[in-house]
């Protein structure tokens, strides 16, 4: 009898291990499917996996991006140059929105200065890279794209191989030797740009596509002004939301051209005075003696003259 009770309990406590077991291996499996869902999934190019189509259900309703829309946003390539105050929003909002690879151009540091505006770093990467901490924010907010960080000046020798990879550029620079370098560049490569500038209270911004019509930024801004007349930010000030509204903005207008939807602003300059909460839109047409883009062909030249 003492035996019985001996072998029944002996099988009671194997039994107990092998339930144990089982749990275990159902347990690290459901944690193995919970992690898989949030990990970044291999699908196919053009392809939307469960989780993509979940996260990017609102773009999808609406009637002018849809399912196609999406899926070129999906398959575009998309340079910003500056990873700052217009930047900062506008890498945000293209990540949100699903552009499929970004790259992002910068050689500066994160620093405690650029907290005040500058909403994709934060005060515990300053000293960071700042194309670094954007592809950490990124990536953070959607693991489903890629992002490319250069972390180099734009020069007139590495321009073209910078920008010829990609579909659209974005322009958010602070001075404007870098704007002629990028506008001659994308003229050269025939690739739409959008470009941007802000100081104190002050936007404005416009889609620059001569290859289909619109002006250039040159036949815009022929010349650049005195810095006396347009200081930057660090001498003249800048309020904090006014780079991310303009920088949405330019994240809004690249969503539009790039999943084809509603009207852009090639040919035209908008701008947004946040001081006293009002805007305007300037007509723009190209300038027919226009040295960049309507000359015998464009060249890196302006870009060089400015420096």
């Amino acid at each position: 009898m003492q035996s019985f009770w001996h072998d029944y309990n002996s099988y009671l406590v194997l039994g107990a291990v092998l339930l144990c077991l089982v749990a275990y291996g159902r347990g690290l499996s459901a944690l193995r499917k919970r992690a898989g869902h949030h990990a970044k999934p291999p699908p196919k190019k053009g392809a939307f996996s469960e989780a993509e189509l979940n996260r990017y259900a609102r773009h999808i309703m609406l009637r002018e991006i849809g399912g196609p829309g999406q899926k070129r946003l999906k398959e575009a390539k998309v340079l910003v140059i500056g990873a700052g105050g217009l930047g900062a929003p506008a890498l945000l909002y293209l990540a949100a929105s699903g552009v499929g690879l970004v790259g992002v151009v910068d050689d500066d540091i994160v620093e405690a200065s650029n907290l005040q505006r500058q909403v994709i770093h934060t005060d515990d990467r300053i000293g960071v890279d700042k194309v670094r901490s954007a592809q950490l924010a990124m990536t953070a907010l959607n693991p489903f794209i890629e992002v490319r960080p250069y972390k180099r000046r734009l020069t007139v020798e590495n321009a073209k191989a910078l920008l010829e990879d990609y579909d659209l550029i974005l322009d958010g620079s602070d001075n404007f030797a870098t704007r002629y370098l990028i506008n001659e560049t994308a003229v050269l490569l025939k690739k739409p740009l959008i470009s941007a500038a802000i100081t104190q209270w002050e936007g404005q911004i416009s889609l620059y596509d001569p290859a289909r019509g619109g002006p250039c930024y040159a036949c815009v801004f022929p010349t650049a002004p005195s810095p006396e007349l347009v200081p930057n930010c660090a001498i003249a000030g800048v309020a904090a939301p006014l780079p991310g509204v303009v920088g949405a903005m330019m994240a809004t207008e690249a969503v539009k051209h790039l999943s084809q939807a509603g009207q852009t602003l090639r040919g035209r300059l908008f701008i947004y005075d946040a001081l006293y909460g009002q805007s305007r839109v300037i007509f723009l047409s190209p300038d027919s003696a226009c040295p960049v883009c309507r000359g015998a062909g464009p060249e890196i030249t302006l870009a060089q003259a400015h420096k």
